[in-house]
């Protein structure tokens, strides 16, 4: 890949980034719509719609061995238990908070469910990393308030849920080796919207009334952008760039999500979000090796 093209690839995971950043926003928006089972259906069926011809430019196969269908299937299960924490933590906090949090302890809880089966070693580098990390989560809860109700509101158990659950769901997504990733994700979005189907939606009970130009703007945005677009561009990622690379531009989603927040939320971004997060983020850097600043060759 030349610089020019490496140059437009950077930018593309920007906007990926960004877009990752701002479903928070529209999820938050969106729950004065709809439930969370709802948002769910109607999210991963115009993604999966959308994904079937960038599936085919790409020239994957949709070809699917059982093993990897079973995979799915308990994938998609682990997947709407964390989009249900994700949904109820913002429509019941910030979604400042949750953007801010969620995204960064992910990686930290992956890390320590790795080094529970296991499959990571925590060394003294990792030990003082999840240090830092651990500070970071306390102060974003606002734990040095010492105020209990404040500490453990609903909302903030919903967020460390949805923590726990999704790097569950990336774990088993990595167990799958026989497809394309992005055709894991296509396969993915259809269960967990049949499964929505089946068990948590019906379609015609909803309230087609309320949706205006807000609602549509939100759901284009959840579902187009932070899922169809960015997802196609970080797998496109991780092909071309290596996922070292591409994972260094995880830093902008939580960032994004408080920065678009108090734009289109107007909420009130207190000290404790940023430099927790700023923390966790530092944390996330030490646990991966991160390298966000590359020397360049003389």
């Amino acid at each position: 890949m030349t610089e020019s093209n490496k140059n437009i690839f950077y930018f593309l995971l920007f906007l990926a980034m960004v877009g990752w950043g701002a479903s928070w926003v529209n999820v938050k928006v969106l729950s004065s719509y709809i439930n969370e089972f709802e948002t769910m259906f109607l999210r991963f069926f115009i993604t999966a719609i959308t994904m079937i011809p960038i599936i085919l430019v790409l020239k994957k196969s949709f070809k699917i061995d059982l093993k990897s269908l079973l995979l799915v299937i308990i994938t998609a299960i682990v997947f709407i238990s964390y989009m249900k924490y994700f949904f109820l933590g913002t429509k019941y906090g910030t979604a400042s908070l949750g953007g801010a949090f969620v995204t960064t302890l992910i990686p930290i809880n992956t890390f320590l469910i790795l080094a529970l089966f296991g499959n990571r070693k925590i060394e003294k580098k990792d030990a003082i990393a999840l240090f830092i990390g651990a500070i970071g989560v306390m102060t974003m809860l606002n734990v040095w308030s010492f105020n209990l109700e404040e500490i453990f509101t609903v909302h903030n158990m919903y967020f460390i849920l949805a923590s726990i659950f999704w790097p569950i769901v990336t774990i088993l997504s990595s167990k799958s080796t026989k497809i394309s990733p992005i055709v894991f994700t296509f396969y993915l979005y259809v269960v967990t919207s049949v499964l929505n189907i089946i068990f948590f939606v019906d379609i015609s009970e909803i309230d087609y009334s309320k949706f205006d130009k807000i609602f549509y703007i939100n759901i284009f945005v959840l579902s187009i952008i932070a899922s169809t677009f960015a997802n196609t561009i970080y797998f496109l990622g991780i092909e071309k760039l290596g996922a070292r690379e591409v994972s260094s531009f995880i830093f902008f989603v939580p960032f994004a999500a408080i920065i678009l927040s108090a734009v289109f939320l107007k909420e009130e971004i207190s000290i404790s979000i940023i430099i927790g997060t700023a923390l966790t983020i530092f944390a996330v850097k030490i646990l991966n090796n991160i390298k966000i600043f590359k020397k360049r060759k003389t």
